[in-house]
């Protein structure tokens, strides 16, 4: 039996792409473990895998702001790559798969230094920090943009396109206003994602603008761990912190999303055909990667973007007014959209990687 190692966490876009290929290679007979943080957002996702053990770590943080906790940073990850390589030299993995973040770092290096062949999948146009410094020790580096290879260099890359979750293409719109409570009024659904970081600046631009939006749409708000605003009462409006199990469900009784320009999810909603209103991270709260991924999605016909900078009730109502206006404009271009297989490309990369 063959067994691998996942990694990456720190926010949902470094673990989907995991838990996209898990069942497969489960399918396949492999043996999966995983190893992450101890409180971060990879272990709740993780934990609802019941063929995959997990693995904790200390790790470090990647803060764009002066703290203390950077002082203490470096002595974390050193401390991570220690009990990283004993977790590697014990399960004896025959591959690593790292999706990112900077959990990712010292478990990249730990399989290095035990000789187990690492594979890198690096999802926004430019890489990363975490990836950055993790990629001289990999094997193979994954993209999902053609262009990244321009940035790591030609001779590890290999383009694959955007893993999709198999499970998102199976949701059930009945189910999800089951799960709900929201009647078939014949409004559409708004399905409003800002992200497990970031949400906050979404989230109060969105509650100003409800009864605006309310008259048009019913509303799906995922808001973000501890965001949920208990005061508002409206009967075409759900709010809620976290989905996981339903949201297939919520995407498939959703006309168009309003989201954050996290590569994996936009990718998954390009593969759905929903159109989108992307708010992309600022280059003051990130290194620019949403900003880009945006941008690529605009010039491609796919979304309309809305800058933060911009961002309030107002531009919030408009903007969702133009991308109604225009929905099957988005819906065209979409369709011309010409899906590789990632999982496929991907899974095959492992086979190949494996050692032994």
């Amino acid at each position: 039996m063959k067994n691998i190692m996942f990694t990456g966490g720190g926010s949902a876009g470094h673990v989907t792409v995991n838990i996209a290929l898990i069942p497969k290679l489960a399918e396949s007979g492999w043996s999966t473990a995983y190893i992450g943080s101890n409180d971060g957002i990879e272990r709740r996702l993780v934990a609802e895998l019941p063929q995959v053990s997990y693995h904790s770590i200390s790790t470090g943080k990647l803060r764009r702001y002066m703290s203390w906790q950077n002082m203490k940073d470096p002595f974390r990850v050193v401390k991570g790559i220690f009990q990283a390589y004993r977790i590697i030299k014990k399960d004896k993995p025959d591959v690593v798969f790292s999706k990112g973040g900077f959990v990712s770092v010292p478990v990249v290096m730990a399989a290095w230094m035990n000789r187990v062949p690492v594979i890198i999948h690096e999802s926004d146009i430019t890489p990363g920090l975490a990836n950055r410094l993790a990629s001289p020790f990999a094997t193979v580096i994954c993209t999902t943009f053609p262009e990244t290879a321009r940035a790591i260099g030609e001779k590890k890359s290999r383009y694959v396109g955007a893993v999709i979750r198999e499970n998102l293409k199976q949701g059930n719109a009945d189910h999800g206003r089951s799960f709900t409570g929201l009647p078939d009024n014949g409004k559409p659904v708004l399905l409003i994602m800002g992200g497990s970081l970031g949400a906050r600046r979404i989230n109060e631009a969105v509650r100003h603008a409800l009864p605006e939006l309310t008259k048009a749409y019913q509303i799906i708000h995922l808001c973000g761990k501890g965001q949920l605003e208990g005061t508002i009462r409206l009967p075409d409006y759900r709010q809620y912190e976290y989905v996981n199990e339903q949201l297939p469900d919520l995407l498939a009784m959703s006309s168009c999303i309003i989201s954050r320009a996290g590569s994996n999810s936009i990718f998954e909603f390009l593969s759905l055909r929903k159109p989108m209103l992307l708010i992309p991270l600022t280059k003051q709260q990130s290194r620019g990667d949403q900003l880009l991924n945006a941008a690529s999605f605009e010039r491609s016909g796919y979304c309309k973007v809305l800058h933060e900078e911009k961002l309030n009730s107002e531009s919030l109502i408009a903007s969702v007014q133009d991308l109604s206006r225009n929905k099957q404009a988005y819906l065209r271009s979409m369709d011309q959209y010409d899906a590789q297989d990632a999982l496929t490309a991907v899974y095959e990369i492992i086979m190949e990687t494996a050692k032994g």
